[in-house]
């Protein structure tokens, strides 16, 4: 008769071994794969592992050795992608980061350079800072989809930051 203990131990060992077997058969071809999209080792490594977990996880039943490998490179393709987003929602912070960083108590010429951005970015960047609407409100506002605001938003941030680089010197 098994305890719980041993039944527990059993199913770890299990687990032990299927990812053993996941690693040595596909670690390489997923560090390979996220590091294509995530273009750092770093980022690349967390989806590697990200990927194991959630294989595990799941613990799905493969028909063959070809739908073992094509569900694992799916996720770990899914995986990079969100990486991806995520590190894109990261960056666009960073503009506003950068100017608590140097304390400026009068941001007018902040808006001053925004004032020099197309219309469709000037709008969306004072709608999303001065006014504090969120994007899906922005998008009600001016009766596009959210996800064009998001875009326009984003370009507006790069294009502001470039303004400001080479007009204020920011680094």
């Amino acid at each position: 008769m098994k305890t719980a203990f041993s039944r527990k131990k059993d199913t770890s060992d299990a687990i032990s071994l299927r990812a053993e077997h996941f690693m040595k058969d596909y670690g390489n071809a997923i560090l390979r794969l996220a590091y294509s999209y995530v273009h750092n080792m770093a980022d690349a490594e967390d989806v590697l592992q990200d990927t194991l977990i959630r294989v595990l996880e799941a613990d799905p039943h493969f028909e063959n050795a070809a739908h073992e490998k094509a569900y694992i490179m799916t996720a770990a393709a899914n995986l990079a992608k969100n990486r991806i987003q995520y590190n894109n929602r990261r960056e666009t912070d960073e503009l506003n980061e950068e100017l608590v960083a140097r304390e400026q108590e009068d941001l007018a010429f902040v808006w001053e350079a925004v004032k020099s951005l197309p219309e469709v970015q000037r709008e969306v960047v004072h709608l999303f800072y001065q006014e504090g609407y969120t994007t899906a409100e922005i998008a009600k506002i001016l009766g596009r989809k959210e996800s064009t605001v998001r875009s326009d938003l984003k370009r507006g941030r790069e294009h502001l930051k470039e303004i400001l680089k080479e007009e204020y010197d920011f680094g």
